[in-house]
């Protein structure tokens, strides 16, 4: 009975070991998946936005060479100033997210070029500049990677107030939940491994786990399976990310200022 009860015990042993060890291997593949998918799509864009950058120059080359001034011994010189701008400009699509700050900056790099060239024919030179710069805007625009302040105050109005915070929110403002978002964000974690990453045990985790599964920000696979994060989960916390790090020297202004 006794060497019964040993074996027993030792295949519920192995049972759990091999669990661990198909748990492991699952997070792997995932977290490989998730990091490989990554890589794919970065690279697909990047191949994407290098094809438009270098269309837009052409474009802006045929154009300077058609309607800048021809007789003009300053031509060649301000051609290649214009285009340095524009260039500047249109290379703002490989970062996928273009700030009004940039292309203010490259308006007043055109006007501050302009200052500096003698004739009032330029104009008709630096006219067809600034024409091609706001093409580029319009395309940024169309593609849906650049928003003007104006643009995003009128998003900001269209916020609905109680389902921004009741879903979005309220599931964030707890420091532990937004742990597990963040360590789920990378790969799969078992109910055991988020316990032993928030100090939260039993019922404490399981409320935590509940609410955000409530909210669409995570799954679990099946019962008692590993949790993952949601689509909705995923870019919720890239947009806490962006936001971030768009505040970050602020932040470190007022930690400075406090000490």
């Amino acid at each position: 009975m006794i060497q019964e009860n040993d074996f027993n015990s030792d295949i519920s042993d192995i049972k759990r070991m091999l669990c661990d060890i198909q748990g492991d291997i699952r997070s792997f593949m995932d977290s490989s998946n998730h990091q490989h998918l990554d890589m794919l799509v970065n690279n697909v864009k990047s191949d994407f936005s290098g094809v438009i950058v270098r269309h837009l120059m052409e474009d802006a080359d045929k154009d300077l060479e058609k309607n800048m001034v021809k007789k003009c011994k300053m031509r060649n010189d301000c051609k290649g100033l214009i285009s340095n701008v524009l260039e500047k400009n249109a290379g703002l699509i490989r970062d996928g997210n273009v700030h009004e700050a940039s292309i203010e900056e490259n308006r007043l790099e055109l006007k501050q070029l302009r200052t500096k060239v003698p004739y009032d024919k330029c104009d008709i030179c630096f006219a067809e500049a600034s024409d091609i710069l706001s093409r580029q805007v319009t395309l940024m625009h169309s593609m849906r990677i650049y928003e003007t302040n104006k643009d995003k105050r009128q998003d900001l109005s269209r916020l609905p107030p109680e389902e921004v915070v009741d879903d979005i929110l309220e599931p964030l403002c707890h420091q532990k939940r937004f742990e597990i978002l963040k360590a789920i964000s990378a790969e799969t974690k078992s109910f055991t491994a988020l316990s032993k990453l928030t100090g939260l045990r039993g019922g404490n985790l399981l409320f935590h786990l509940q609410k955000l599964v409530d909210k669409g920000m995570i799954l679990q696979r099946h019962e008692r399976g590993d949790y993952m994060i949601t689509g909705k989960g995923f870019k919720v916390m890239d947009g806490v990310s962006s936001i971030y790090s768009a505040l970050e020297p602020e932040l470190e202004k007022q930690d400075k200022t406090s000490e």
